[in-house]
Formats: structure tokens, C-alpha cells, sequence
């Protein structure tokens, strides 16, 4: 079947908001065709090549962000301490698995989420559920609830000014390798957990130091000041996707450039349906979630539709199945990809399938679930001969209280201080970077194991 941006219109549609004016619902479409692309298509081919390297076992993918974005909460400082947050994982990783680290946002784009049911009930009234702020408000109320096409005109505006401030962070000096390990070193020193993770906190310092004394620094080396960062959401909503679907005059390609990667989620991988007939056109690298119900005959299918060159780099599986199931389900879908040689990168999200609601009434996840569900990606991958090339966090810079646990441990009691999500539970600053010196012993497992077996 030939593709266009809106062959996904003749396809089955969900998750998709009802909207009372269509002709104002074109209007703004028409604006968001002639605005600017948000990113390009030379950064999106970037994006891909490294993801070629992670498939290929030569890198790994660290994915991260905001479950939702908002609107009334977005500030320079929320986007810098999100950022920085990343940055600092990524160095702890780079240095335990001597590979680079793709970085890649839920940010710039994360506005639109997809709900169990189209409407929600609350003592006795029902409106519609809430959708994310590029449709409609979180408010309870029939007016904040109703979606307003002119929220896809600011989910675009403030799409924009983030990626202006993520470029300015990235290539300014702001992340500079020698900043963002005198933070890592901070966090260090003031964690309960600062004995177990001071050796490799020690080992970069004494590695700065030996590059330094061999004349590796900022003059001589200004890779060492600037990063490559990307940005990546669910493209839920196909209208603002197709509105922001672009040709690459280069190369007669269309790109999605609302994002450097887009992903497919859980409800919405189905194979002849549009979210996937959208995602099969574009020339960008697209993720697709992979629940516990997903069968390895579906798996191959979809493969098939999304990546039918087989080219590394451009389709990332994104597993979310619950620390219970990943060991269970996780194998027969790895034994098929790897049986069937196809080149994918395997990615962990370790959140989503470890979501539980407390006694006191809030949605939460706890960081030893989340470890667990990791951990069994990890060791199933390696061994069914794959290779586990990613994770992805839903997760933010600031001192929230969200999800329970980690090595300054948030309790059940504790949830209600910050919990400041828009939809669902995040690792807060400190829960992510103590997730990263986790995922950096892992690494450093696999690196040691691989290395024996190469001698051997």
C-alpha cells in the first residue's frame, strides 16, 4: 500500500480526543503545516546511525523524561534539571560499560497520553478523561475537560522553546563532563548509598585527572563541553503528527519532525491500525511498546511493517511487562527476533508494568520493582544471545515524592508532599541517579562477562 501522511486516516483509529468544531480543528492544522519544522531531518539521521551502534552492541540507549509534560509547570529551570539529571546518568553509564550513551528526552513533544476509558466518573458526574494537555485540561470540570484544538498550538510553542533551551544546554558549556561529575560527585557524597557507589564515583575522578595531566581538556578536546541530545514522545495524536510530517528535499524521505524518534504504544501497536500506518512512513528511528501480552507472531509482524529493511538503528522494542513477567514472557519474543535476524535494539521500560495504587489513594511504582523488571530484562537478553541495549524512565529533575523506595527511600506516607505528576508516578532526581549507578554495575557485569567469554 502506498504511504502519504494521511494514509493513516483510512485505517481503525484510538485513543484519539472527539472534537465538537472540526473546522476550527482544521484551522489550526493549517497553521502547524506552514509553521517551522521542530527538528530536522539531518538530526534524526544522527539519531539513527547511533542507534545503529547500540543495536550492534557498541552502545547503549538511556531514554528518559517526563511521564506527560505541562503546560502551568514549564520553566527554564524544570528543563535544565531534567537535563542535567540525564547527563549525569549518562556519565556513570559511559563509564561502567565503556560505551557511548545515546541520550534521548521524553521531552518537546510529550503532551498527549492515552487513557483505559474515554470518560471518567467522579461522585456521579462524568466527563471526559483527561488526555494531556495538548487536548484538554486536568481539571475536573466540564469546561477543562472539553479538547481545544488551539492546546496543539501551544503544545508546538512550548515544544519549541524547550528545544531551544536543550540546544543551548548542549553545545553552551553547560554540559561540560567536568560539571556534570562534580554534581554526580554531590549527590555521592550526600547519599545513603555513598560508600557503595564511591568507587566508581573515585574511578572518573581519576580518570578526568589522567586525561588532564595527558593534555585532554576543554581546548584541546571541546567534545568534552558539548553532547548530543534528542528528543522523543508517543505520537498519539496523528492530526498534530501529520500537520508537523515533512520531505526531506535531500533525500525525498519523510521525516516526523515534531521529534527526533517517535514511539507506538501499548494500545495502539495493532498492526492494521493508524498509529502504526503512520510510523511505518516516516524515515525517522520509531519505538514500539511491548506488553505482556504480546505474542512473538506478532512481534515479527510488526518488525516486518516498521522496519522492512532490517536496517539497525531504526526500530527500538520498547519492553514493559511487569517485574512478574518479564522473566516468563520476555524469552520467547527475544528467541524469535534473534531466530529471525532481525537487527532491533532492545530497550527496558521498567516502569510501567510496576504501577500500583496505595492504600491512601495514590498511583505509585517502587524502585525495587522497577530494578527487578531491569534486571530480568538484562539477564534474559544475554541469555537468549541478545543484546540489551536500552532503558527507559519516566522520571524528572526535581525532589518529588512519586515512586516509593530507593537509597533515600520515599514511603507510602511520604507521597503526599510533592506528588506533582500529570498523570503518572516518576523517579525523582535522586531515585533516577541511584538508578543509574545500579544499571552501571550491570553493565559493568555484562562487559566482564563478554570479555571472558571472548578469551575463552
Amino acid at each position: 500500500m502506498t504511504w502519504s501522511p494521511q494514509s493513516w486516516r483510512d485505517k481503525p483509529v484510538s485513543q484519539m480526543p472527539t472534537y465538537k468544531d472540526s473546522a476550527k480543528l482544521d484551522a489550526v492544522l493549517s497553521e502547524l503545516s506552514a509553521r517551522p519544522a521542530l527538528v530536522f531531518a539531518g538530526e534524526a539521521r544522527r539519531l539513527h546511525r547511533q542507534l545503529g551502534d547500540v543495536s550492534a552492541g557498541k552502545a547503549f540507549l538511556l531514554q528518559g523524561g517526563d511521564c506527560a509534560e505541562s503546560f502551568k509547570d514549564f520553566s527554564t529551570e524544570g528543563v535544565r534539571d531534567t537535563f542535567r539529571v540525564l547527563l549525569q546518568m549518562a556519565v556513570v553509564m559511559t563509564f561502567a560499560a565503556s560505551k557511548p550513551i545515546v541520550k534521548v528526552g521524553r521531552i518537546a513533544g510529550q503532551f498527549a497520553k492515552p487513557r483505559s476509558s474515554d470518560t471518567e466518573t467522579i461522585d456521579g458526574v462524568t466527563l471526559p478523561s483527561y488526555r494531556g494537555d495538548s487536548v484538554n485540561g486536568p481539571e475536573f470540570t466540564a469546561e477543562a475537560r472539553e479538547p481545544d484544538p488551539q492546546r496543539l498550538i501551544r503544545s508546538y510553542d512550548q515544544s519549541a522553546s524547550t528545544l531551544n533551551l536543550l540546544r543551548a544546554f548542549a553545545s553552551g558549556g553547560y554540559a561540560d563532563l567536568h560539571n556534570v561529575h562534580q554534581w554526580t560527585q554531590d549527590f555521592v557524597s550526600g547519599s545513603p548509598a555513598a560508600e557503595r557507589y564511591a568507587e566508581t564515583a573515585t574511578r572518573i575522578s581519576e580518570a578526568l585527572a589522567f586525561m588532564k595531566a595527558c593534555g585532554i581538556g576543554r581546548d584541546s578536546a571541546p567534545s568534552l563541553e558539548a553532547v548530543d541530545f534528542f528528543t522523543s514522545h508517543e505520537a498519539l495524536h496523528l492530526p498534530f503528527e501529520e500537520a508537523l510530517t515533512r520531505r526531506d528535499p535531500n533525500t525525498g524521505q519523510w521525516y516526523a519532525t515534531s521529534a527526533h524518534m517517535i514511539w507506538t504504544g501499548e494500545r495502539t501497536r495493532q498492526l492494521d491500525g493508524a498509529h502504526v500506518e503512520y510510523a511505518r512512513g516516516i524515515s525517522n528511528p520509531v519505538g514500539v511498546k511491548c506488553g505482556p501480552t504480546m505474542q512473538p507472531d506478532e512481534l515479527l509482524s510488526l518488525i516486518d511493517a516498521l522496519n522492512p529493511d532490517n536496517e539497525a538503528g531504526r526500530l527500538v522494542l520498547i519492553v514493559r511487562m511487569g517485574a512478574d513477567n518479564v522473566v516468563k514472557n520476555l524469552p520467547a519474543l527475544a528467541s524469535a527476533v534473534t531466530k529471525a535476524g532481525r537487527h532491533v535494539v532492545w530497550s527496558s521500560d521498567p516502569m510501567h508494568g510496576n504501577t500500583v495504587k496505595t492504600g491512601n489513594g495514590y498511583k505509585t511504582r517502587n524502585f525495587d520493582r522497577i530494578l527487578s523488571e531491569l534486571e530480568g530484562f538484562m539477564d534474559v537478553l544475554y541469555a537468549e544471545g541478545a543484546y540489551p541495549g536500552g532503558v527507559h524512565f519516566e522520571m524528572t529533575g526535581h525532589d518529588v515524592t512519586e515512586c516509593t523506595g530507593g537509597a533515600k527511600p520515599v514511603t507510602e506516607a511520604d507521597l503526599a508532599d510533592r506528588y506533582h505528576t500529570q498523570c503518572d508516578p516518576r523517579l525523582n532526581a535522586d531515585q533516577a541517579l541511584d538508578m543509574a549507578f545500579r544499571i552501571a554495575e550491570s553493565l559493568k557485569r555484562i562487559r566482564k562477562n563478554n570479555s571472558a567469554a571472548n578469551a575463552a
